[in-house]
């Protein structure tokens, strides 16, 4: 009789681990879980003429382009502590809203695209043509965002030295010494 019984936690096992659901591959559901989403300093104009750092969320954080990119766009309605920041750095030309690849170079970008380049701790950011009046605030602007973003990734860097080079060819140098704390 007690074959039966030793049967009886088998059955119930197997009743408990096939109860209809069936089993499914792997399902694609979004991105990773985050508590934030990835942020970069983006310094604009307030009206007192002080720059100051605003947070946007960026899909490519440590990339100083990118941060470019967003500063470019202007700041947003609203932002800053009331709302009424300035930027003295003009939009993207329309032909150098997106970069291209050209005939000569296939897959470099063209000579009318904002680029960045970077070894060790200096930049160099080459401005499109149609970016050829930037004032020493926004070159500041330009600086301290690039710079930032920069940063993101590479935190025990000190201090980063850039060389602006505007549309018109003039190239300023400056370091992001004394941008305002993030």
């Amino acid at each position: 009789m007690l074959k039966p019984l030793r049967r009886v936690p088998l059955l119930a096992l197997l009743a408990l681990t096939s109860c209809g659901i069936p089993a499914t591959g792997v399902v694609q559901a979004g991105g990773p879980a985050s508590g934030t989403l990835p942020q970069t300093p983006v310094y604009f104009v307030e009206k007192n003429g002080a720059l100051a750092a605003m947070p946007r969320t960026t899909e490519l954080p440590g990339d100083p382009e990118a941060a470019l990119r967003l500063l470019m766009a202007g700041p947003l309605e609203g932002e800053g502590r009331l709302g009424d920041l300035l930027t003295e750095v003009p939009g993207l030309p329309t032909s150098a809203a997106l970069p291209t690849a050209t005939a000569e170079a296939p897959g470099k970008p063209s000579s009318d695209a904002l680029t960045v380049t970077v070894e060790g701790s200096t930049m160099t950011i080459e401005l499109p043509p149609g970016m050829d009046t930037l004032s020493d605030t926004g070159v500041r602007q330009v600086i301290c965002t690039a710079a930032a973003a920069y940063r993101l990734t590479r935190p025990s860097v000190d201090a980063v030295t850039a060389e602006v080079a505007d549309g018109a060819g003039r190239r300023i140098r400056g370091s992001d010494e004394g941008c305002p704390d993030r």
